[in-house]
């Protein structure tokens, strides 16, 4: 028996790793160290991490937290482009993302629900204006 086996030379965990790198758009950048990429690359790896594992349910938690704006764009396009692929679940307080992503959103203030509803009809929901979108929204 051998338990413990390098996983580089093992093509069953390889391949599913392979291609998570090239649906994340890392796939030029698959030797270089973690450490070594930028935050927003970082990000994307986190993700490669999670779709090798040929997810049913992908749960998100600010997935554009702390990027920048081209990066924080090309993370909404990249889910964007899974979309349909997996079930998500997204946290997040970026609203341009959630009305991107989403197809139904729960928002939440102070710890309640205050609506569920289409991104249509959050986006023209007075509570959710007040608290989040800005009562000129």
């Amino acid at each position: 028996f051998r338990f413990f086996g390098r996983a580089e030379s093992d093509e069953r965990l390889r391949a599913p790793a392979r291609r998570a790198l090239e649906r994340t758009g890392l796939a030029a950048r698959a030797n270089v160290p973690a450490a070594s990429l930028s935050h927003g690359e970082q990000r994307q790896l986190e993700l490669a991490m999670a779709l090798a594992t040929e997810p049913r349910l992908l749960l998100l938690d600010e997935p554009t937290a702390g990027m920048g704006q081209a990066d924080s764009q090309r993370m909404v396009s990249l889910l964007a482009a899974l979309k349909g692929s997996f079930a998500m679940l997204l946290v997040e307080h970026d609203m341009d993302a959630v009305f991107a992503l989403a197809d139904r959103i729960t928002v939440m203030t102070y710890g309640r629900v205050i609506a569920t509803d289409t991104p249509e009809a959050i986006r023209a929901n007075a509570d959710v204006r007040a608290a989040y979108l800005g009562t000129d929204a």
